[in-house]
């Protein structure tokens, strides 16, 4: 799940709003006989699990409509399509001058086009098994009624989802409307559903508007390797209330990736006619839109077993439509990976990272570490580092006040290191990772190498390890505390992480008190299964002198997107950190 306009998207759920279900019997990633809110059978006077979204807003001058995006995931779907076991989404905008217009989505709407292996990640990619006592393992069984579930994909698929759906409802100027979102199970409180809901915002009255996003997946799972199998997916949406007619020539085309061939008899699509060009190379579908719709085609590719070094397969289609209702497709839209943003604004709209080429890098081997030891940086500069062409690690640049830099001199083994000395009176600062581009690879180790000194008073730095939406991982901190000496550096640090209730738990040195005097440090922090972490502190030439094992806080250690660095400080002196041969292990 990508948001389609910003940063941000709210999701409601009947159930857990996370990527397990229900887990009642300790499998997999659960069972669907579960409740959550209420009873699992409350009879049809309820109650049902429900959830309910409601935001007021103002209506800009000159505009007559609200928008909005939705897409419907459902453990409903397919087996209790047509029946009275039918969660439904209810979306109300109460307008003074139109009146309160109403869009009810379920599962019996249609509008349903992926199946449980189209939507990898998300909680719904569920297939239903059994426990064949004479295999001695889980085998694929039929969907249909309450099943054990797991993600292991199998042709069961057991859950599903609509495509991207945008609708639209008659408002007016300078009048503020109330819209509520209301999702609700019916009949039963088994079966989760969830409603992804984005980009709300107002349009003028009568037009077409084209976007095309674009996925892919490994269909042989874990790392994408020499002669796997890629199943691409292109949802063409148009979020105007006009419809978008089938003119002369292709509405979309898609040349197969260099490096790749067509799988034939793979491509189709919800509507229109989608086909393989052989002469050209490329997928061609042709068709209409209509207003408040979506099409989705999906056509597969081999990539090539004879590859010899980690590759791109870089992969972007075109959708030609009417933009002015003339009866030609003049106008253009590029497809766009919500995975990536290289923040090159390509096809002239004004927004970045909606135009991008949806890339997929072919590993011929697994990457179990990789290194940041910024040998290669410019001292007194943020730092870099990539792995075959592909940014892994970058950071954020401070001076003045406070220094946030790569470091010539001083270092551990390599000509550079990384220096840190902030301030409280300065914003953040951060070191990044782009980890998107590695399908199957997921981080469950960092380590880095780091020295500090003394100081002449009170001081504190702050790292909190984050996710891509802002959820804190885990969060460390060096705190300067008094070692009763004589001044000037008569404070010392010492290392904390912080447990899920708020507890500072100390990492001892070897030293007395746990001190981090003068010398280099090695800190390591990995993931303890599904929810722990591990943190170890070696005393460089000494060997490991602490170790302990902590909760995650809010995400896994797996979803590591940034390290936020920070101080509530701000000493007249601030303390001087370097950092070297910083890694990143995965599986």
């Amino acid at each position: 799940m990508f948001p389609t306009d910003g940063n941000d998207f709210v999701l409601l759920s009947t159930g857990i709003a996370g990527a397990q279900p229900v887990t009642t019997n300790a499998q997999d990633p659960g069972s669907e006989r579960g409740t959550w809110f209420g009873p699992k059978n409350p009879g049809w006077s309820g109650p049902y699990d429900e959830a309910t979204f409601t935001i007021q807003l103002k209506v800009p001058p000159f505009m007559h409509n609200l928008s909005y995006d939705l897409q419907f995931f459902s453990m409903e779907y397919p087996d209790y399509v047509g029946s009275q076991y039918n969660d439904k989404v209810t979306v109300t905008v109460d307008s003074p001058s139109k009146g309160v217009s109403t869009y009810i989505f379920d599962v019996n709407s249609g509008d349903f086009v992926f199946e449980s292996s189209d939507i990898p990640g998300t909680g719904f990619d569920l297939f239903a098994v059994r426990w064949s006592w004479w295999q001695q393992r889980w085998v694929p069984t039929s969907p249909s009624n309450p099943d054990t579930v797991t993600t292991t994909p199998y042709w069961s698929d057991d859950a599903g989802a609509s495509a991207l759906i945008t609708r639209q409802h008659a408002v007016g100027p300078n009048e503020t409307i109330t819209i509520t979102f209301d999702i609700r199970d019916v009949g039963d409180n088994q079966f989760d559903s969830a409603v992804f809901i984005d980009n709300v915002h107002f349009t003028g009255y009568g037009f077409t508007s084209i976007r095309a996003l674009k996925t892919w997946q490994d269909v042989n799972g874990g790392t994408l390797e020499p002669g796997d199998r890629i199943h691409y997916m292109v949802t063409i949406s148009n979020s105007g209330t006009v419809d978008q007619p089938d003119n002369p020539g292709n509405e979309f085309e898609d040349v197969i990736p260099d490096n790749t061939t067509y799988v034939p008899n793979s491509v189709s699509s919800t509507s229109g006619s989608a086909t393989y060009d052989a002469g050209g190379n490329k997928i061609v579908w042709n068709g209409a839109i209509p207003g408040e719709s979506s099409v989705l085609v999906s056509f597969d590719v081999l990539v090539d077993s004879n590859l010899e070094q980690t590759t791109v397969i870089s992969n972007q289609g075109t959708v030609f439509w009417d933009e002015n209702e003339d009866g030609v497709n003049e106008a253009q839209e590029l497809t766009d990976d919500p995975a990536t943003d290289d923040g090159v604004d390509q096809d002239g709209d004004g927004e970045t990272g909606d135009d991008d080429p949806t890339l997929a890098v072919v590993l011929l081997y697994n990457i179990s570490e990789m290194t940041e030891d910024f040998s290669d940086d410019t001292p007194g500069e943020s730092a870099h580092q990539d792995y075959y062409g592909f940014d892994w690690f970058s950071t954020s640049h401070g001076s003045a006040e406070s220094i946030f830099e790569v470091a010539g001199g001083y270092h551990y083994s390599t000509p550079n290191s990384f220096k840190t000395q902030l301030r409280s009176t300065c914003v953040p600062q951060y070191w990044n990772y782009s980890l998107s581009w590695m399908s199957g690879l997921t981080p469950t180790w960092w380590q880095v190498n780091f020295t500090c000194g003394n100081n002449s008073e009170p001081f504190n730095l702050i790292l909190s390890f984050k996710n891509q939406s802002g959820a804190e991982i885990t969060r460390l901190k060096f705190e300067y505390i008094s070692t009763d000496a004589d001044p000037p550096n008569n404070y010392a640090p010492v290392l904390y992480y912080l447990t899920s209730n708020d507890v500072w738990v100390q990492l001892s040195s070897d030293y007395e008190n746990g001190f981090l005097f003068n010398g280099w440090y090695t800190l390591k922090l990995q993931q303890n299964g599904t929810s722990g972490i591990d943190y170890l502190l070696y005393h460089v030439g000494g060997g490991l002198t602490d170790k302990e094992t902590g909760v995650n806080l809010e995400t896994s250690f797996s979803q590591l997107s940034r390290i936020e660095w920070s101080t509530t400080c701000n000493p007249v002196v601030a303390p001087m950190f370097f950092w070297d041969e910083h890694k990143l292990g995965f599986t």
